[in-house]
């Protein structure tokens, strides 16, 4: 193939694998542009690129997916990792969306500018947005995704029920027009019979999503659903489905082309949500037998022809515990979650999306779609797994490595040590995937993945998504998308409880103590216990609270990892901080233990002062704020 030249990232690449010869394929893949992907197809289907591309291609997207592909910035990333890794990259706009990756018109003229003969859209944005694809084909360009009647088909909730009906696909029972009212709602409801979900007709993302159990929540579900449709998709058009209550959420992978052909490339389980939103998926299902896989299967291929589909899509059902499955939404693009297909398959999506668009076949049969091993993907997020599941959190990350160093991990991320976490854009930190030959592999890659991935600066989910994949409903396959709601009604709290053996590893001088024994008390929570501790060795025993335990390590307190092994089973335990009196923060399985957290800090003389937590609880009341003059003996923040 001739030597071509992208808005994107050819060179950058190439030069990565030359460095990274010994790197596992994982480590590498979103790195590497998907004409020359790197990772060796030990399993699946093997590649081939013998066949011409764009001379230049713009990817109209951010953070990790446009590091997947690449892309255009805002200038608030303008050092982000997406724009160092770009041939060419150019700024479209200001932070906001509305004035950058949505500005139509700007990147229109980055299009003119820089000649690109195609455009790849990632996902969000303008993926889905039939207009952009409209305006695309006015000036020749060519869009890496379906063609505009696809995208306006499936992206109007109703005008896609009536499709997947005509085309023999199982619907939820439900309304097929537009709800009017709130008092039609009340009607149609009664009809459908409660539970029923109302929903924007252009929706997606959770958004204009209401339950409603009876006549009074319909009536304020059509309000609130309607406000925020119109808010959020400028459409306020609703419809009302029966509610199929604690159902699985299972997808499956399409990829057409221009010539007719269309495949399913299995399914990915995505039942473990908030707020309607996916946190962990995985390749394949514990739920489906191949039997209703390869009815889902077939029902989603009819769909995507019925509307001449060509490109890599995704065809989205609930199915309830009796394998009963139903039409949810067909997403027109990329999906977040792509990498577990990529994984068992080893097919490269991308690759195949930019095939298709350029006039190319399908190279496969049906039959050669395989289910190689399991993958699993866990959404890192910059947000604070305690409130609500997950509230945004912004800030630096001051520190920050990936675990590429476990082996079967790929790590798609748009950052890097010294990146901004933004408050204009989602706060995905990364995609977290695993690989193994089976499930119980690949979710022991992740435990040590999980343990063993750094970030610094701000909140993070690790904690949640470890305690997920480890819980024993979950390692059973015995999911919903209510997993989070049932499991934490009261919301997420961590595993405090098993920081108390691990406060004494700090606070003992390892190197320097001649000691052997050591008579310590560890307050935790409301509670004080007291540790006895003798030194053998390199090993300690530990007895709390009548358990006794043997703990072994290398005690390298400069790394931000530690290894220790308790009672014969490795851990990693991340030392977060210690200040000069000793106090000091560790993460362990994902959950932070504190003594001396600081609480807020004091400037005085030009002298800045942290005041830290005599004990771990919890913040009842602030009584000051950013900027005020406080005295001595003034209160200022209250524990409980």
């Amino acid at each position: 193939m001739a030597t071509q030249h992208f808005v994107g990232f050819l060179a950058w690449g190439a030069a990565t694998r030359r460095g990274r010869a010994g790197a596992t394929w994982q480590a590498c893949l979103c790195r590497v542009l998907v004409f020359y992907s790197s990772y060796p197809r030990q399993r699946g289907i093997s590649a081939s690129y013998d066949w011409n591309t764009f001379e230049k291609l713009l990817i109209a997207n951010r953070g990790e997916i446009a590091c997947r592909v690449i892309a255009i910035h805002s200038d608030v990333d303008a050092n982000a990792v997406h724009v160092k890794m770009a041939d060419e990259a150019v700024c479209v706009g200001p932070a906001p969306t509305s004035k950058s990756y949505l500005n139509m018109d700007a990147i229109m003229e980055v299009i003119k500018k820089t000649r690109a003969q195609a455009v790849h859209p990632g996902y969000g944005f303008l993926s889905e947005n039939k207009e952009f694809a409209r305006r695309l084909a006015s000036e020749g360009v060519t869009f890496i995704g379906p063609d505009t009647h696809a995208i306006q088909a499936m992206g109007d909730k109703i005008e896609s029920k009536l499709l997947a009906k005509n085309a023999k696909v199982n619907t939820i029972p439900g309304f097929d027009g537009v709800v009017k009212d709130a008092d039609e709602a009340v009607r149609i409801a009664r009809e459908i019979g409660y539970p029923v979900m109302i929903k924007a007709s252009a929706g997606g993302g959770g958004k204009g999503m209401r339950i409603a159990w009876d006549d009074e929540e319909t009536r304020e579900g059509f309000r609130f659903s309607s406000q925020e449709a119109a808010s959020s998709f400028g459409d306020d058009r609703l419809l009302i489905e029966k509610f199929i209550d604690n159902p699985r959420h299972i997808e499956i992978q399409v990829c057409g082309d221009k010539h007719g052909n269309a495949l399913w490339l299995n399914e990915r389980e995505c039942s473990i949500q908030r707020r309607n939103q996916k946190v962990v998926e995985e390749a394949p299902s514990t739920f489906l037998d191949p039997e209703t896989r390869r009815a889902m299967g077939e029902q989603a291929v009819a769909l995507a022809k019925a509307v001449k589909y060509s490109s890599a899509g995704t065809v989205e059902f609930l199915v309830d515990s009796s394998k009963n499955f139903y039409f949810l939404e067909m997403n027109t693009r990329l999906q977040v979650e792509h990498p577990v297909t990529e994984c068992i398959t080893g097919l490269d999506l991308v690759q195949e999306m930019i095939r298709v668009a350029k006039g190319y076949p399908l190279r496969h049969k049906q039959a050669d779609i395989p289910i190689n091993g399991w993958a699993v993907e866990c959404r890192v997020y910059a947000e604070d797994p305690y409130k609500s599941f997950g509230l945004p959190s912004i800030g630096k990350l001051s520190q920050y490595q990936e675990p590429l160093h476990v082996p079967s991990v790929r790590v798609d991320s748009g950052i890097q040590q010294g990146s901004d976490i933004s408050i204009y854009y989602d706060p995905m930190i990364s995609k977290l995937i695993t690989y193994g030959s089976n499930r119980a592999e690949a979710l022991k890659r992740m435990e040590e993945a999980l343990d063993n991935y750094v970030i610094r600066g701000v909140a993070h989910n690790i904690s949640l998504l470890r305690e997920v994949i480890i819980h024993p409903r979950f390692v059973q396959g015995d999911i919903s998308t209510k997993f989070l709601p049932e499991i934490y009604p009261d919301g997420f709290k961590g595993l405090f409880h098993l920081g108390i053996f691990l406060i004494f590893l700090e606070r003992i001088p390892v190197a320097k103590s001649k000691r052997s024994t050591w008579e310590l008390s560890v307050r935790l929570g409301d509670g004080i216990y007291p540790v006895a501790v003798s030194k053998d060795g390199s090993s300690f025993s530990v007895e709390v609270d009548g358990m006794k335990l043997n703990v072994t390590s290398e005690w390298n307190l400069a790394s931000p990892l530690l290894s220790v092994t308790i009672d014969g089973t490795q851990r990693t335990i991340q030392r977060l901080s210690r200040n000069a009196s000793g106090d000091t923060s560790i993460q362990f399985l994902g959950t932070v233990v504190s003594e001396g957290q600081e609480i807020c800090v004091i400037e005085a003389m030009k002298m800045q002062n942290s005041m830290t937590a005599a004990k771990t609880g919890k913040v009842k009341a602030v009584h000051c704020k950013a900027g005020d003059t406080v005295g001595e003996g003034d209160l200022l923040v209250e524990l409980e």
